[in-house]
């Protein structure tokens, strides 16, 4: 089957019959610009003269005049029979051509990319953040945030969405509710009750479009510009982009064995409006947030009347013991609101994650995306609902959880055979990544970018700190690895860092 041929996006096109120069002058001249500036393509099809006329509202002999005086001047060509075509050798003088001047309004093309951009805008564009996860070269070892998709059951899922899709009721094809298919919110409700420790209803449950949608949302709703937020140092770089996005002022707070320094931030920013943790399986360190620290946390928000937000981040994934139970489901925790997402546990590209917030900010949220008109699509969040209900959720985890578990523990012992002269690893516990700590005043960045050249992927550890201190380390993902992957990719690392393989 022949390759689609992009077509012109008709919306860019505004002609003005109150203006002297004729209407088919009008559209060669902005059809040419376009084409000059790149926005037309060589090889673009342009819409036949009938389906242009009629989109645009005036007579076809306006399109074919158009039309013929781009022919005559090299822009376009007519294939018999195929349609008309943007000129695939297009000659340098026609970019040389100046167009007379028109009455028309045209949209100014910006000099700079930033140009025309609201101050929010333009912060946007200078955050600093590390790869996005999964993102490039992703099948380069050792990059974190990738699942083992290749281990995902498929066929079971194309099973339960077809399954889905036929048996989809038509009132399900109107409006969505804002805050997500009921069922699915239920059978959330129910998994993190049970798994989770957590005390919610499907009520208090909104589904949002992944962990970073909920990030954003909340700080939409509980953060004005120059509020003050705690964030873990070093902690998830993109719940620090979504706080600096709304303007909020961001504190960093240091990780110790117990999880945040709850002392440390009440002493830096005692008022502050939200703190964000990852109080399961701490992100990037994986330290897990000792019982005492949780409710000094607690006693901290509800003094200062202020919010958490708790990212359950890979609470799924732990290998000794049970899960611990979520903040949220602690005495005194009214003040929380808690973070998961699909991403991990099924598949990134599902793009579905979760809220559960207190019910005084139930109205909130709903209402919020609402007004945003964020309705996420009804297959997906039905086929996950079904997928919890049958069970294949629970076992799809099960054994997620035994692979992960045993993919770490292989790379933790290729690791401290070919690269313990240089990293200091600990047996992973929980999660899908190892952290290695490298000797102090190594430069895990450099380090880094030697391991990029042997087409490995390590994530240095001050690329997740706000403040510059700390021991220096690199992060190693065994999720979406096989053995064989992880064996070689040690190999690569250890050349690239001229150890001694044992």
């Amino acid at each position: 089957m022949p390759k689609p041929t992009p077509q012109i996006p008709l919306p860019g096109i505004q002609l003005d019959a109150s203006a002297s120069l004729p209407l088919h002058r009008q559209l060669y001249e902005q059809l040419g610009r376009a084409i000059r500036a790149g926005y037309l393509t060589p090889g673009t099809r342009l819409p036949s003269t009938r389906a242009f006329a009629r989109e645009l509202g005036v007579s076809r002999t306006t399109i074919e005049e158009a039309y013929q005086d781009l022919s005559a001047e090299g822009y376009i060509e007519g294939q018999v029979g195929a349609g008309t075509y943007v000129t695939k050798h297009l000659s340098e003088s026609l970019f040389q051509v100046t167009t007379m001047s028109t009455e028309v309004a045209q949209p100014s093309v910006p000099v700079s990319g930033y140009a025309g951009l609201s101050q929010r805008g333009r912060q946007i564009t200078t955050l600093s953040l590390p790869p996005g996860f999964g993102s490039g070269d992703a099948r380069y070892p050792f990059r974190i945030g990738l699942p083992a998709l290749e281990s995902f059951p498929l066929q079971e899922w194309t099973q339960t969405v077809t399954r889905v899709l036929r048996q989809l009721s038509p009132s399900l094809l109107s409006y969505p509710d804002p805050a997500g298919f009921r069922p699915l919110r239920e059978e959330i409700a129910t998994y993190l009750t049970l798994s989770r420790g957590c005390r919610c209803t499907a009520d208090q449950v909104i589904v949002v479009a992944g962990a970073q949608a909920g990030l954003s949302l909340a700080a939409r709703l509980l953060l004005d510009a120059r509020d003050a937020a705690w964030i873990e140092d070093p902690g998830y770089p993109y719940a620090k982009a979504a706080f600096e996005d709304v303007g909020a002022t961001v504190v960093p707070v240091p990780i110790d064995e117990e999880g945040i320094d709850v002392g440390i931030g009440k002493a830096r920013c005692p008022d502050a409006r939200l703190a964000y943790v990852t109080p399961s399986h701490q992100f990037p360190l994986g330290v897990t947030m000792s019982l005492a620290r949780r409710y000094e946390l607690l006693h901290w928000a509800q003094a200062a009347g202020a919010w958490i937000i708790e990212d359950d981040y890979d609470s799924e994934y732990r290998y000794l013991g049970r899960p611990i139970p979520a903040l949220q489901g602690l005495e005194g925790a009214e003040h929380v609101l808690y973070l998961g997402t699909f991403s991990k546990v099924l598949f990134p590209a599902l793009r579905l994650g979760y809220l559960v917030v207190p019910p005084s900010l139930v109205d909130a949220f709903v209402a919020a995306l609402r007004t945003a008109n964020v309705f996420l699509p009804i297959l997906e969040q039905a086929a996950v609902a079904t997928y919890m209900r049958e069970g294949n959720f629970a076992r799809h985890i099960r054994r997620m959880r035994s692979l992960y578990a045993k993919r770490g523990n292989f790379l933790w012992d290729c690791a401290r055979s070919s690269l313990g002269e240089v990293l200091t690893i600990e047996r992973p516990a929980a999660g899908l990544h190892l952290v290695g700590w490298l000797p102090k005043s190594t430069d895990d960045r450099e380090m880094a970018r030697k391991a990029e050249r042997q087409r490995i992927i390590v994530s240095p550890l001050s690329a997740y700190r706000m403040e510059p201190t700390g021991r220096g380390g690199v992060l190693l993902s065994y999720a979406s690895w096989t053995e064989r992957e992880i064996e070689e990719g040690v190999q690569r690392l250890a050349r690239a860092w001229n150890t001694r393989q044992g």
